[in-house]
């Protein structure tokens, strides 16, 4: 089975500061990889550069092109908008119409009609992964996707990522909550660059 993402030999730093080295991993359709470590070691500032929000120091990531919908803390929600709207409007931007199952996919459909702005920070967090379901992407790169939601909405993204691999996308995230998945983990710890590593950034590239 080919792969749906490599990561070869990735340099990652945060602040113009070196964090990560020589990460490497691939990443197989229907398979999850948990990213471990502590808090600062550098697993949302690898989820970024795989998604694209910043360049790497070294190394290669093949596969990512126009495949990857990234997930972070930021529910990037219209306040103004209603539940619907907010999910059509992330349908267009990727060039999709349908919304029904993310409307079923984490139990909206009850809040359809309601402006986003007005709803709990549990339901934002749902909206917004829910967000992804609409992307028509088969990579989901999620940084700690399960903030602000309770156990019941936790079962509905676990079913909802479940569905997703089962259908042949692939995930890669940072998370501390057991998903019920089967997925293979990588300790960050194991890469941490050494207080020395100069690979000739400049502090202005990263902010």
């Amino acid at each position: 089975m080919a792969a749906a993402l490599e990561v070869s030999n990735l340099s990652v730093a945060r602040g113009g500061v070196p964090v990560l080295s020589d990460v490497s991993f691939t990443l197989a359709p229907g398979e999850a990889l948990v990213l471990r470590g502590p808090n600062g070691a550098g697993k949302t500032t690898l989820l970024r550069c795989i998604a694209g929000l910043q360049p790497a120091l070294a190394g290669r990531i093949d596969g990512a092109e126009d495949r990857i919908a990234y997930a972070a803390h930021a529910d990037g929600l219209k306040a103004m908008l209603t539940v619907r709207e907010n999910l059509r409007f992330w349908a267009q931007v990727f060039g999709q119409s349908d919304i029904s199952p993310a409307l079923e996919g984490y139990a909206l459909r009850d809040l359809a009609d309601r402006l986003a702005g007005t709803l709990s920070a549990g339901q934002k967090r749902r909206l917004g992964l829910a967000r992804l379901l609409v992307t028509g992407r088969p990579i989901w790169v999620l940084d700690e996707p399960t903030v602000s939601l309770d156990a019941e909405a936790v079962a509905l993204f676990g079913a909802v990522l479940r569905g997703h691999l089962g259908a042949g996308g692939a995930a890669v995230m940072a998370t501390h909550i057991d998903l019920g998945l089967e997925a293979r983990t990588l300790d960050i710890r194991a890469y941490r660059a050494a207080e020395d590593a100069d690979f000739g950034a400049s502090d202005a590239v990263f902010l």
